[in-house]
């Protein structure tokens, strides 16, 4: 079992679905990725927050493999964000982004951080996460997050960070975009020649695409009867990804088809209910519980 250090956002996020709003619930990459990759083995944070971050919010990281010595508290508001999403979960709409504290972020890796074996680098500029990269001491795996965002307004640092990774996880539009293919195979490919070995499309309630060396290998996405809101849930399948990847002795095909959908459970926990709640809430049994129902969703005889 392996540490985890995973650098992005702890975020007040307000949520508005059909099926109800929350207000100013704890969120965030950093934070939706810590909680899952627990699940599986010791993670080491390193974000920000505003002093209205309060003890009583912190009490969601108790009881936790999650380490918050590179949690740091500063003045001011902590990074605020409202979204708004349609009966389709897929299409949602940014009312307000706040960064607040988050804007003049930058990373500091505690000194015992610096030697983890595994790297996440969540959903933040991409010159942040080089600054990220130059304080680590080589990394066994080191997988990295983007949008569309950083796609369009910071194309040469993001390439200089693709060229230094050996996982990229995105969603389908984000692959289209920085791959300019409409063919998620050949946005696959384009990718790969960039320099993440390998790259994982997250493609929402129609499952995951991931590269491998023969080949890709695909998961459905889980059929639920209650899905309430999607925030945070790409995240979350991080975690479980990489996390339970951490827990592995190797990295292999069979491993990352597992590490596939270790994170596509953890995810389908999260949109169970709003923001945190499903996901604080996961036992180990309901982990492996749901494992199985994936395994029985896909198993099948050859002729």
């Amino acid at each position: 079992m392996h540490p985890i250090l995973v650098v992005g956002s702890v975020a007040f996020d307000s949520i508005e679905t059909p099926f109800g709003t929350a207000s100013r619930v704890v969120g965030g990459a950093a934070t939706y990725f810590g909680i899952a990759a627990a699940h599986f083995t010791d993670v080491r944070l390193v974000a920000v927050v505003g002093d209205d971050f309060d003890d009583e919010r912190m009490q969601i990281f108790d009881g936790r493999r999650i380490d918050l010595t590179g949690l740091q508290r500063v003045a001011g508001d902590t990074f605020r964000w409202k979204g708004k999403y349609s009966y389709d979960l897929n299409d949602r709409e940014t009312i307000y982004t706040f960064l607040n504290v988050f804007e003049e972020f930058r990373p500091t890796i505690p000194p015992d951080y610096r030697s983890s074996p595994f790297v996440f680098l969540g959903n933040i500029h991409p010159a942040l996460q080089l600054d990220v990269l130059d304080q680590v001491e080589s990394p066994r795996l080191v997988a990295a997050d983007t949008m569309n965002y950083w796609i369009e307004r910071a194309p040469d640092e993001l390439r200089q960070v693709l060229t230094r990774i050996d996982a990229l996880v995105i969603n389908d539009a984000e692959a289209r975009q920085l791959s300019g293919e409409a063919n998620l195979v050949k946005a696959a490919r384009a990718i790969q020649a960039m320099g993440p070995k390998l790259l994982i499309i997250k493609r929402g309630e129609h499952g995951v695409l991931m590269t491998r060396r023969d080949g890709f290998f695909a998961a459905p996405g889980l059929p639920l009867e209650n899905v309430f809101d999607p925030t945070g849930a790409g995240d979350t399948f991080g975690g479980g990804f990489l996390g339970y990847l951490a827990g592995c002795a190797e990295v292999g095909d069979d491993t990352l088809a597992r590490a596939v959908i270790a994170g596509s459970t953890m995810a389908s926990f999260s949109v169970e209910a709003f923001g945190l709640d499903r996901l604080l809430a996961v036992t180990p049994e309901d982990v492996q519980q749901r494992f199985l129902e994936f395994k029985r969703l896909t198993h099948f005889e050859a002729l």
